[in-house]
């Protein structure tokens, strides 16, 4: 998604060049949410795991289901299996 900038933004960093006051560049946005788990022995979603919607049950699931749950993100808390929230950094 482009965007004009209406002053200079930042130094840039990695490969994100600073966009210039006036010119269109654009933005990369990191999301991190809070999504609802199954809690119980073997529920833990560990960091780093792809996490998925399980829109039937209402909750988020380390479990692809072959397909039928949506791709959400990756987990990026350490959990215990007592957790009724996965913290999950959205992918595109």
């Amino acid at each position: 998604m482009g965007t004009r900038a209406e002053v200079d933004q930042g130094s840039g960093s990695g490969s994100q060049p600073p966009i210039k006051a006036g010119r269109l560049g654009s933005i990369v946005v990191t999301c991190v949410f809070d999504f609802n788990t199954a809690v119980g022995a073997g529920s833990a979603i560990p960091a780093g795991t792809l996490t998925y919607c399980d829109a039937a049950a209402q909750y988020a699931t380390k479990n692809a289901a072959a397909g039928a749950n949506e791709l959400i993100g990756k987990a990026v808390k350490a959990p215990v299996d007592a957790n009724t929230i996965v913290r999950v950094r959205l992918q595109q």
